[in-house]
């Protein structure tokens, strides 16, 4: 029995009933265009992955939440520089926790922190495997070399009203527009 099924544009066209529907007639379904966006930081693992495996690095974790895992402390005066996989142990497809014996860890550290930091190793061999969730890490190794401050935030600005109050002391010019933009804002506030 031959009846009428919609197509996509909408137009009605002879065909086989694929049922559920009154008299054989289905409305158009339209595909929405719409994308979702998605985060920029979503594409930086897949687009530094191969940049952080020649270094030993399966995963940027722990680079980048390295003052997470060491501490404040340890990790101003400490940095991650390579990870070495022993021969064999090393996953061919990024999945670190798949080899069995860890890796060792070559921690860049201030020269005035290293004795400290070699009594803390086992510490901070079980902090990373812990935060892993697997042994990630069997040994480290430290390179004594100057370590860069993490980076600071930088510091507020000042708010613009605050400059130009200093400036309508000054010059009447500058006066006259800081009044004028008192009076902006409180058209705005009341807007």
């Amino acid at each position: 029995m031959k009846k009428l099924t919609a197509n996509r544009g909408g137009v009605a066209k002879r065909g086989s009933v694929s049922g559920g529907s009154v008299g054989g007639w289905k409305p158009a379904q339209r595909r929405s265009a719409f994308v979702a966006a998605k985060a920029v930081g979503s594409y930086v693992p897949k687009l530094t992955q191969k940049a952080f495996e020649k270094f030993g690095f399966s995963t940027a974790a722990l680079l980048t939440d390295w003052a997470v895992i060491a501490g404040e402390q340890l990790a101003a005066a400490t940095l991650p520089e390579r990870v070495k996989w022993p021969r064999g142990a090393a996953p061919a497809d990024g999945v670190a926790g798949e080899s069995h014996s860890g890796a060792t860890l070559v921690l860049r550290v201030d020269p005035s922190r290293a004795l400290d930091v070699e009594y803390k190793t086992a510490q901070i061999i079980e902090r990373i495997n812990s935060y892993f969730g697997y042994r990630a890490v069997s040994a480290l190794r430290l390179l004594q070399a100057p370590v860069e401050p993490p980076a600071k935030k930088a510091a507020p600005v000042a708010s613009p009203r605050a400059a130009t109050a200093t400036l309508a002391d000054v010059d009447p010019l500058s006066a006259a527009l800081a009044r004028y933009e008192a009076c902006m804002l409180a058209a705005a506030k009341t807007a």
